[in-house]
C-alpha cells in the first residue's frame, strides 16, 4: 500500500512536469520527445535523489504533507523540470526532422529512434562518398583548382568520385556535363564520359508495378503488353503496348520501384557532399556548387512524378495546337496515368541522329526541318512561356509516316513569366540588330537585381561581345550565350533560374540542330524568326481582329473605372498639398511579415536579456551569500538558486526556438 501511494505521487509529479515543461518551452512541442524527456528526467533524477539522500531517511513513514513541504522534495521536483527540459533540448538538437513555417513536421511521423537510425545510415553513406573523394585525390586537386594545368587532374578526380559513388551521383555528373557555361571544356569532356549501366526490370517487377499502379487488371486495360522494354534509364523504362479500348498503340513508361528510396537517401547526401566540397574550395563556392546540387535535387524530385510529366506534355501540346510549325507531341492517356506510370501515344519515328533515310524518303531538307524545330522552340519560349527544357538529340525524332518533327520526354520543362519572355525576345532582336542598348534592356528583364547596373559600362561590355560575333559567316551560339553568362556574373548579377534554364536549353538545342544539319546557324535563323515575330505582332490587329477587340475591351473595362476616379483623386491631392498635409511616410511594420519578424525578434531579445539578468543577479547573490554568516544568508542562497533556475528555463526555451529556426532555414 505504501509503495502504491509512492508510485501515485511520482505519477502525479510526472504529469505535473509534463504540462509545466511544455508550457515553459512554448507551443508546437513534439509529443513523443516530450514524453521521452519527462520519463527519462523523472527516472534519472528520482534514482539520484533516492541514492544520494532518501535511502538514508525513513521516507516511507513520513506523511504526504511533510514530504511535499520538505526542501529536498522541492529541489528534486525542480531538478526533474530542468533535466526534462534539457533532455528535450538534446532530442530537438539531434533530431534530423525538418519543420515547416510554424514549427510543424514536414516529413513523415516516424518514431524518433527510426529517424536517428536513418540519420546514422545517411552519415555512413556520406562518409563513404567523402572517403571515395579523398582516395581519388579530389581534396588535393581542389586546392589548385584555378590553375589551368590542374583542370584535367581535378576533372578526372571528380569524374572518378561520381562514378564510384554510383546512382544519383552519376546522373548528377551527366547533368553537369551540359553546363558548359560554368565548367571548362576539360570538365565537360570528362563528365560527358559518365555512363550508368542500368539493368532492365524483370517481368515479375514489371507485372507488380502494373498491378499496383493500374486501377483495373492488366488484361482489362491492355490487349497486348510487351514485357521486353524498348528503352531503360535510371528513373524508369518504356514498354510498347496496345490499349484494349480503341485498339490504340501506346508506350507505357514505368517508374523504377527503388528510385524513391534512392531519392530519399542519396539526394540529401549529394547536397551534403556538395557542401563539403564547397567548404574546402573557394572555386567551388564561387561556382555555386552547392546550389547546383540543390537545383538538381529539386528538378529530379519533380522528374520522378509522372503526373507532372503528363501535365507538362498536355500543356505544351495545347500551347502549340494552332502553331504554324507542325511539331508532333504524343497524346497522353490521363485515365490510365498516375505518379508512377504514364501511358502515351506510340509515334513511329527515328531519332534525328539516325533519320537520314527518312529525310531522303520524304525529300525533306534537313535545314528546313531544323528551322521548324528551332522556330517551334522560340514559339514555346516567347509565346506560351512553357518550353521543353531538355532538347537533346534523343528527345527529337522524325516521324516515319510524314517526316514531321516529334518531341518526346517532357519530364524537364521550363517556364518563363511575361517579363522574361519579353526580355528573351529583346535579346534575339538585339543580336539581330547588333544593338547593345536593346540587349541591355533585355538583360534588365532577365536578371534578378538590375537596379544598380552601370548602364554605360554594361553597354560597352555588350558592344565588345557583339564585335566578336560581327562579320562572321556563322554566329557561334554557344560562345555568345557563354559570354552573356560571364558578363552577367562579372557585374555581380544573376539570371532568374527559369532564364538560366532557357539559355542552357538553347545551347543544348544548338548542338541538336547541328546533328540535323552541321551548317545550321541558330542566330542567323533567329533573325528570320525575330522579323516574322515583329511582323506578326504588327499585323495582329488585322489577322486576329476579334482577339484584339476582346483584349482591348478587357483592358478598357479595367482602365475606365480607374480613369473616372482620377479627377476626384487629383482634387484631393491638391487640397492636401495646399493645406500642407502631405507627409512622406514609410512604415516597416506595414508589411505583416516584417512586423511579425520584428516582434518575434524583439520578444526573443527581451527573453534573452531577462535570462542573462537572472543569471548575473543570481550569481552575484550566491557569491555575496558565501561571505555572510548570518541566518538570513539561507534566503540569499534560495533567491540565487531560484534565479539560476529561471535563467536556465529561459535559455532552454530560446535554444529550442533557435534550433527550430535553423531547421526551417536549412530546409532543402
Amino acid at each position: 500500500m505504501v509503495y502504491a501511494v509512492l508510485l501515485l505521487e511520482i505519477l502525479l509529479i510526472t504529469v505535473f512536469i509534463y504540462f509545466v515543461s511544455g508550457r515553459l518551452m512554448g507551443a508546437q512541442v513534439n509529443f513523443i520527445k516530450r514524453v521521452l524527456s519527462v520519463a527519462l528526467g523523472v527516472s534519472l533524477t528520482t534514482f539520484v535523489y533516492w541514492y544520494s539522500y532518501l535511502r538514508y531517511t525513513d521516507y516511507l513513514s513520513e506523511s504526504v504533507l511533510n514530504t511535499a513541504t520538505d526542501v529536498s522534495t522541492i529541489v528534486w521536483i525542480g531538478s526533474i523540470l530542468l533535466i526534462s527540459m534539457l533532455l528535450y533540448l538534446l532530442f530537438e538538437l539531434f533530431d534530423p526532422i525538418e519543420l515547416g513555417a510554424k514549427g510543424e513536421r514536414i516529413t513523415g511521423r516516424k518514431f524518433i529512434f527510426k529517424r536517428l537510425q536513418h540519420r546514422w545510415r545517411r552519415q555512413k553513406r556520406l562518409r563513404q562518398v567523402v572517403e571515395i573523394a579523398i582516395r581519388n585525390g579530389i581534396s588535393r586537386a581542389l586546392k589548385y583548382a584555378r590553375h589551368r594545368e590542374n583542370d584535367r587532374e581535378l576533372a578526372i578526380a571528380f569524374r572518378d568520385t561520381l562514378e564510384q559513388s554510383g546512382g544519383i551521383f552519376i546522373k548528377f555528373g551527366q547533368v553537369l556535363s551540359t553546363r558548359t557555361e560554368l565548367f571548362p571544356p576539360v570538365f565537360v569532356e570528362e563528365l560527358g564520359t559518365l555512363q550508368q549501366n542500368v539493368k532492365p526490370l524483370s517481368s515479375i517487377q514489371v507485372q507488380t508495378i502494373l498491378q499496383n499502379s493500374l486501377s483495373d487488371e492488366l488484361d482489362e486495360v491492355f490487349s497486348h503488353f510487351e514485357m521486353e522494354p524498348i528503352a531503360a534509364a535510371s528513373i524508369g523504362q518504356v514498354h510498347k503496348a496496345i490499349l484494349k479500348q480503341g485498339n490504340h498503340h501506346v508506350v507505357v513508361k514505368l517508374l523504377r520501384p527503388e528510385i524513391k528510396r534512392i531519392m530519399r537517401d542519396d539526394l540529401n547526401i549529394l547536397v551534403e557532399f556538395a557542401e563539403w566540397v564547397s567548404s574546402r574550395s573557394t572555386w567551388a563556392e564561387n561556382l555555386g556548387f552547392r546550389e547546383l546540387a540543390i537545383g538538381f535535387a529539386a528538378g529530379l524530385r519533380e522528374e520522378i512524378n509522372f503526373n507532372i510529366e503528363a501535365r507538362n506534355t498536355i500543356q505544351i501540346s495545347n500551347a502549340l495546337e494552332n502553331s504554324p510549325y507542325h511539331v508532333k507531341i504524343p497524346h497522353v492517356y490521363t485515365e490510365y496515368s498516375n505518379d508512377s506510370l504514364i501511358v502515351m501515344e506510340y509515334v513511329e519515328g527515328k531519332s534525328i541522329a539516325q533519320g537520314n533515310a527518312v529525310f531522303k524518303q520524304f525529300g525533306i531538307k534537313q535545314k528546313d526541318f531544323a528551322r521548324s524545330v528551332l522556330f517551334s522552340f522560340f514559339e514555346q519560349m516567347l509565346d506560351s512561356g512553357i518550353f521543353h527544357a531538355d532538347p537533346h538529340p534523343g528527345n527529337i525524332f522524325i516521324g516515319e509516316r510524314d517526316g514531321s518533327p516529334i518531341l518526346l520526354d517532357f519530364g524537364a520543362v521550363g517556364r518563363l513569366a511575361a517579363p522574361q519572355q519579353e526580355g528573351l525576345s529583346l535579346f534575339i532582336i538585339g543580336v539581330e540588330q547588333g544593338d547593345a542598348s536593346v540587349i541591355y534592356d533585355a538583360v534588365t528583364l532577365l536578371v534578378e537585381d538590375s537596379q544598380h547596373i552601370d548602364r554605360h559600362r554594361f553597354e560597352q561590355a555588350i558592344g565588345q561581345i557583339l564585335l566578336k560575333i560581327s562579320y562572321v559567316n556563322r554566329i557561334p551560339t554557344t560562345e555568345l550565350i557563354h559570354s552573356l553568362f560571364d558578363l552577367v556574373r562579372d557585374f555581380g548579377l544573376s539570371f532568374y533560374p527559369s532564364v538560366g534554364t532557357a539559355l542552357r536549353s538553347l545551347i543544348t538545342l544548338d548542338g541538336t540542330l547541328h546533328t540535323i544539319d552541321p551548317s545550321f546557324d541558330m542566330f542567323t535563323e533567329a533573325k528570320v524568326f525575330a522579323q516574322k515575330y515583329k511582323t506578326a505582332f504588327l499585323k495582329k490587329p488585322f489577322t486576329e481582329p476579334k482577339a484584339v477587340k476582346e483584349r482591348l475591351e478587357s483592358e478598357l473595362s479595367l482602365l475606365i473605372p480607374e480613369m473616372l476616379k482620377l479627377p476626384k483623386r487629383l482634387d484631393r491631392l491638391v487640397e492636401r498639398v495646399e493645406s500642407g498635409k502631405i507627409i512622406l511616410h514609410h512604415d516597416v511594420f506595414s508589411d505583416r511579415k516584417n512586423a511579425n519578424f520584428i516582434t518575434q525578434l524583439f520578444s526573443r531579445f527581451i527573453l534573452l536579456m531577462t535570462g542573462i539578468t537572472f543569471g548575473l543577479v543570481s550569481s552575484a547573490l550566491l557569491a555575496i551569500a558565501q561571505f555572510i554568516q548570518a541566518a538570513y544568508a539561507v534566503y540569499l542562497n534560495t533567491a540565487a538558486y531560484t534565479g539560476l533556475f529561471l535563467c536556465v528555463i529561459l535559455l532552454v526555451r530560446l535554444s529550442v526556438q533557435a534550433i527550430r529556426d535553423m531547421k526551417r532555414s536549412n530546409d532543402i
